[in-house]
C-alpha cells in the first residue's frame, strides 16, 4: 500500500493541520482504516492519538481511494471538535485479555 499527500493545509482555527491522501494498493484488498491510520502515523512522525482519519473513499474498479485526515495540536482539541463517531471508527480494539488456565 502506497499513501501520496495530495495536499497539506495547517488550519491555525482548529489547531489542527488537514491532510488529503491518495490510496494505492494495486495488489491487496482495500486497507482497512486503521491501517491507513498507522501508515500516516509514520509518515508525517505523529502520534496515533493526535490522528484520525476522518473519511476513505475507493474509486470503484481502481485498487485506489482517496482520504481526508486530521493532526491535531493535542488529544483535548481532538475530543472536543471531532465527533464521536469518527473518535470511535479511528481507536485502537480493545485486547482481550485471555486467561491463562494452570494445567497441573
Amino acid at each position: 500500500m502506497d499513501i501520496n499527500v495530495i495536499n497539506r493545509k495547517e488550519n491555525p482555527l482548529l489547531n489542527r493541520i488537514e491532510i488529503e491522501f491518495e490510496c494505492e494498493y494495486p495488489e491487496e484488498g482495500t486497507p482497512k482504516l486503521l491501517d491507513v491510520k498507522h501508515k500516516l502515523v509514520a509518515m508525517e512522525d505523529s502520534s496515533n492519538d493526535l490522528l484520525v482519519v476522518d473519511t476513505m473513499k475507493p474509486s470503484y474498479g481502481v485498487s485506489k481511494a482517496e482520504g481526508f485526515a486530521k493532526i491535531y495540536d493535542s488529544v483535548e482539541k481532538l475530543n472536543e471538535i471531532e465527533p464521536a463517531a469518527v473518535i470511535s471508527k479511528n481507536e485502537e480494539p480493545e485486547v482481550e485479555e485471555v486467561e491463562e488456565e494452570a494445567e497441573e
